[in-house]
């Protein structure tokens, strides 16, 4: 027989974690697993990068977040997380990957790998599956040809890497706006490429000014109305409004988004619905259509990744786990 745990909560970003803990104040101690490191979306974020949001709002288990200024950093909320998890005593397993499960008869039946290493994977039974896995793992794709070549990521870079390259940055969002700006400032020579005429409206106030007044004076180039057509190893095919062009690209950047893994939850059995792949879930609970699967944060919106934020998903655990002090 596997090894059996009261919970088993995948996903160690805030909203896992705050689950978590909400579990261990309601005496169930779960084993938390990550593919990555604790808070592994925010450790891919930009060096330096600063929180739209204020401190406390990023709080969970009512640890205070102390920062040095009104916002905090990426620096600071890796520091917040790991420190809480710490002092919580929480049992978590980094870079461990929920590859399957199913529904056993007393209770889910779950198949882990190590995404370290080599170790075989392990089957793990639990009372208790509680999805948080968020969607930072898996990029949107662009679907052009080239995508996959190694000087092509969806995920933003420390800018001091791009010093002196030629730099093309797909997107209109923070990420793409907060990487173009810190790779021009670094020394690359960076051009923005967007399908759209303008930056997104949810670009962060203090951002959108630097931007532009580089646009302006001609250090970051962009080209709006315009898609991608073709990536190879020296340069991206795009095509705007008047013509198609070539732009020499040393290191390439899709930020594109991201969106959550709908075959990991067709594959556990989840329905999901047809036009917004939201999973079918009790609002109450949060469980699922499979009994003993739950979910927590952002998978509960389907393709609305926006609808959830930190702020009002780590409240998340309270109803999966119900009421502290008592059963749900």
């Amino acid at each position: 027989m596997p090894p059996t745990e009261s919970a088993l909560i995948v996903g160690a970003g805030p909203i896992g974690l705050a689950c978590a803990i909400a579990a261990r104040r309601r005496r169930v101690d779960p084993l938390v697993i990550d593919a990555g490191a604790i808070a592994e979306s925010m450790a891919r974020y930009p060096v330096g990068m600063v929180f739209f949001t204020t401190p406390d709002r990023l709080e969970i288990g009512g640890h205070p977040f102390v920062c040095a200024g009104p916002k905090a950093t990426r620096e600071e909320a890796l520091m917040y997380y790991r420190g809480v998890a710490r002092a919580e005593g929480l049992r978590v397993r980094p870079y461990t990957r929920l590859v399957g499960a199913e529904r056993g008869a007393d209770g889910v039946v779950c198949r882990l790998e190590r995404t370290l290493g080599h170790s075989r994977p392990e089957t793990v039974a639990c009372e208790r599956l509680v999805l948080a896995t968020g969607y930072f793992e898996h990029p949107n794709p662009l679907g052009v040809p080239g995508e996959g070549l190694p000087h092509v990521s969806h995920y933003s870079e420390e800018a001091h890497r791009l010093c002196g390259l030629e730099v093309v940055i797909v997107g209109a969002k923070n990420s793409a706006v907060e990487l173009a700006l810190n790779a021009f400032r670094a020394g690359a020579r960076v051009t923005v490429v967007h399908r759209g005429t303008s930056l997104k409206p949810t670009v962060k106030y203090w951002l959108r000014p630097d931007f532009e007044n580089r646009v302006a004076a001609g250090e970051i180039a962009v080209r709006w109305n315009t898609v991608v057509e073709e990536i190879t190893a020296g340069d991206v095919a795009i095509r705007g409004p008047a013509r198609a062009e070539r732009l020499p690209a040393d290191r390439v950047f899709l930020l594109t988004g991201f969106q959550p893994d709908f075959g990991l939850l067709r594959g556990l059995g989840i329905t999901l619905d047809p036009e917004t792949l939201r999973p079918a879930h009790d609002p109450a609970t949060l469980e699922t259509n499979v009994p003993g699967i739950y979910l927590a944060g952002s998978l509960t919106a389907g393709r609305y990744t926006s609808e959830i934020f930190i702020e009002n998903g780590r409240y998340d655990g309270e109803r999966i786990f119900g009421r502290e002090g008592g059963s749900r």
